[in-house]
């Protein structure tokens, strides 16, 4: 078998994988939006390939145009030829993770009520039929090779979305506002706020962070993050008390699918308060000012006092996702 990246050669027969929805997202329309752009490039694209030529897998990675690096795994697709297609499938990854240096996240994108709640799939090593919910063998291959290949760190995501309209009008806040926003042009600012806010955050991935690195280079690559994204540094707010002091964050962004809830923060002081969801109005105010037909949102399955902002601020449920990423002590 022959593991490689693909050349522009290649094209007609990548785009002759039939995808198999929800589980892969990226159909020949998207994947050659996706080359139009730079978020796919072939070099980011490996195949399996038989002793005769036959194309047995695919998988393809996601980057912002500029990346020097690939950053999340957005398919992977297994011919019914093969079968074994767990075996081929890690095979493939490791290949390429072996090349690129790097494990990028693997993101498997659900629709409602794709799977119950976070222990249904990260707490059901076999998932089998005795399973609380067995998923479809479609989902089971695909996490089953991603582990086999290193990505054994597992989160589940509520995914909203907000559209303007009668039942979504920009949200007010319960109790009305008692926060002000202010722009703040210094990114040292932002880092001392995000390393603040770390602190007790209810955001696994937050927490998974926290336990590998300093807290204040954590901060820093969070920032880091933030400005990679195609969102305006102009619109990020800081939110202060009526007496002037923070109390946190609101980082309106944007990815290549439009207007997102990039981050929102409360410092760990006056958590507890409902002053999420005024950073949560503010975000959505900022991208409807500017003309926002639709904005998108994650958070963990876990944080349910998150989730419950979005509901109440007019955000719909529209699925969720698994993220699959390899340990800390691995990257």
């Amino acid at each position: 078998m022959l593991y490689r990246p693909t050349v522009e050669p290649d094209l007609p027969r990548l785009l002759s994988c039939a995808p198999a929805a929800p589980f892969d997202r990226v159909d020949p329309a998207a994947y050659r939006a996706g080359l139009a752009t730079g978020e796919y490039r072939h070099e980011r694209t490996w195949v399996a390939e038989a002793a005769d030529g036959q194309l047995l897998a695919r998988a393809v990675w996601w980057a912002f145009p500029e990346s020097p690096e690939p950053l999340a795994l957005d398919c992977l697709w297994v011919s019914e030829a093969v079968p074994d297609p767990v075996a081929l499938g890690a095979e493939l990854l490791r290949a390429a993770h072996a090349a690129f240096g790097t494990a990028p996240e693997y993101h498997l994108i659900l629709p409602p009520g794709g799977v119950a709640a976070p222990g249904s799939v990260a707490a059901t090593p076999e998932l089998g039929a005795g399973s609380p919910v067995s998923p479809p063998a479609g989902l089971r291959w695909r996490l089953a090779a991603a582990r086999d290949a290193g990505l054994g760190e597992e989160l589940h995501r509520l995914r909203f979305e907000w559209r303007p309209g009668v039942e979504a009008a920009v949200p007010t806040p319960v109790g009305g506002a008692r926060l002000s926003f202010a722009a703040e042009p210094r990114d040292e600012v932002f880092v001392e706020l995000f390393r603040r806010v770390a602190e007790g955050s209810l955001d696994d991935s937050t927490r998974l962070a926290s336990g590998s690195a300093d807290p204040a280079q954590q901060a820093r690559d969070t920032l880091d993050s933030y400005l990679t994204m195609p969102g305006d540094r102009s619109w990020w707010r800081i939110a202060l008390t009526p007496d002037g002091h923070p109390a946190g964050f609101a980082i309106p962004s944007a990815n290549g699918a439009g207007p997102v809830v990039g981050y929102l923060g409360v410092l760990p002081g006056l958590r507890g308060q409902g002053l999420a969801d005024e950073l949560l109005a503010e975000i959505t105010r900022s991208h409807a000012t500017r003309g926002a037909i639709r904005i998108r949102a994650d958070t963990d399955a876990a944080n349910t006092p998150m989730a419950a902002a979005f509901r109440r601020a007019g955000y719909q449920d529209i699925g969720s996702r698994i993220v699959l990423s390899a340990p800390p002590a691995a990257l």
